[in-house]
């Protein structure tokens, strides 16, 4: 039986969507808006996420400790995130108190107090979150490889800057608030046990009189970040690949999906088999296919010891040369086992799937239902997938690594 997927656009832009799921008793939500890290002010860094952080801090009639003590008595899981280029809002709840829950998000969507006295816990928050990064070698390496790999400012981290942060104002934080959080572009999806029509009823009151500043959405490409190695005095190195691939929208993305799949995913992979078990050359290796709206890319990681980083760092790109020769069948098979029950658990997900049918309509304008990605990863085969792989070979590498000392590339690979 196919889902029933409900969708409704108010007159301001904002879109609800709505996946009714049998035998569950709880619903989840999530609300994306068009205020992500790409639309950070000049040489502010960081604002995105200082006024996310800010936001938490009151909203409506309710101050920050109210806000956390209703959520809490509501049994909300709630989380909170600054992407790219949106702002992500989420919470799980027993059905039963959706309705209560969701006028505590539309204040602090569209009411937050944004309170001066609290700017700076606030700021202390942002810059321990970015101290922390600096701790983890292995995210720092994966945030800089994005940063020279993709065009400014689609490689930002969402982080920001310490010396930006420390010196941004209310202000800066209530001018972002008012431009970037606006109902154009906003997607509310929640997913589990509810009323649609009440659903619509409840959202057009919160929502539908929400209007925004008009503000200029277009970006400017600018230079990736430059430079291959990241000095860090340590007995490890660090290594990150990456190379172009393309996005969720496109027609073909299962195929690049699957293809990644067979390199990364699961202890039969090929990473795994060829530089960590095989060879004993690292005790971590990765890829993951990253997409934006636009653009799209394979990120690589590998983890060593300084001794062994340039021949792991040379088996891993033979690897990824060797997937531009195609895939087999028997990993094709190991692959859609491993897909499937996936779906399965996201089936029995609300949260999981609020997340995926908000993902779905800002990538294509649409919502797949999970029995239409399931057609889609049944008809995958090796010849297709090999067909995707012949034209868009892994090519125009980028590489990054952080350690003692810098890695030799080979000649002729770019």
């Amino acid at each position: 039986m196919v889902a029933t997927i409900f969708t409704h656009e108010f007159d301001n832009g904002m879109v609800l969507i709505g996946q009714p799921m049998g035998g569950v008793q709880s619903a989840a939500f999530t609300i994306l808006v068009p205020a992500g890290c790409c639309y950070d002010a000049p040489n502010r860094d960081g604002l995105a996420t200082l006024t996310c952080e800010m936001m938490l801090r009151g909203s409506g009639a309710r101050d920050s400790r109210t806000f956390i003590t209703d959520l809490d008595n509501l049994g909300v899981e709630r989380g909170e995130s600054v992407g790219v280029s949106q702002a992500s809002y989420s919470g799980g709840t027993l059905s039963d108190n959706l309705s209560s829950v969701l006028p505590i998000f539309a204040d602090l969507i569209r009411n937050p107090h944004l309170p001066e006295d609290q700017l700076e816990a606030g700021r202390a928050v942002c810059l321990q979150e970015l101290r922390s990064v600096e701790d983890e070698p292995s995210q720092k390496l994966m945030l800089e490889l994005r940063r020279r790999h993709y065009p400014d400012p689609w490689g930002r981290s969402s982080h920001g800057d310490a010396a930006a942060i420390s010196e941004m104002t209310i202000s800066e934080v209530a001018a972002f608030h008012r431009q970037r959080y606006r109902p154009d572009g906003a997607i509310v999806a929640v997913a589990g046990k509810f009323d649609w029509p009440a659903l619509c009823d409840s959202v057009e009151k919160l929502f539908g009189d929400w209007r925004g500043e008009k503000v200029e959405n277009t970006l400017t490409a600018g230079e990736p970040a430059t430079g291959t190695h990241i000095d860090f005095q340590s007995n490890q190195c660090h290594i990150g690949i990456a190379y172009p691939t393309i996005p969720y929208q496109h027609p073909d993305y299962f195929e690049a999906w699957a293809a990644v799949g067979v390199l990364s995913s699961g202890m039969s992979s090929r990473l795994f088999n060829e530089v960590r078990e095989k060879r004993g050359l690292c005790y971590t290796v990765s890829a993951a296919l990253h997409t934006q709206r636009e653009r799209a890319s394979v990120l690589c990681y590998a983890g060593t010891t300084a001794e062994r980083a340039q021949e792991t760092f040379d088996v891993t790109l033979a690897e990824l040369n060797r997937l531009g020769d195609g895939v087999e069948q028997a990993e094709l098979v190991r692959l859609k086992a491993r897909i499937k029950s996936a779906l399965i658990m996201q089936q029995e997900s609300t949260a999981a799937r609020s997340g995926s049918i908000a993902r779905d309509w800002y990538h294509l304008g649409r919502v797949r239902s999970l029995e239409e990605i399931g057609q889609i990863i049944d008809a995958l085969s090796a010849d297709s997938i090999n067909a995707f792989l012949s034209a868009n070979r892994p090519s125009d590498f980028t590489f990054l690594t952080l350690g003692p000392e810098p890695l030799e590339v080979p000649v002729g690979i770019s």
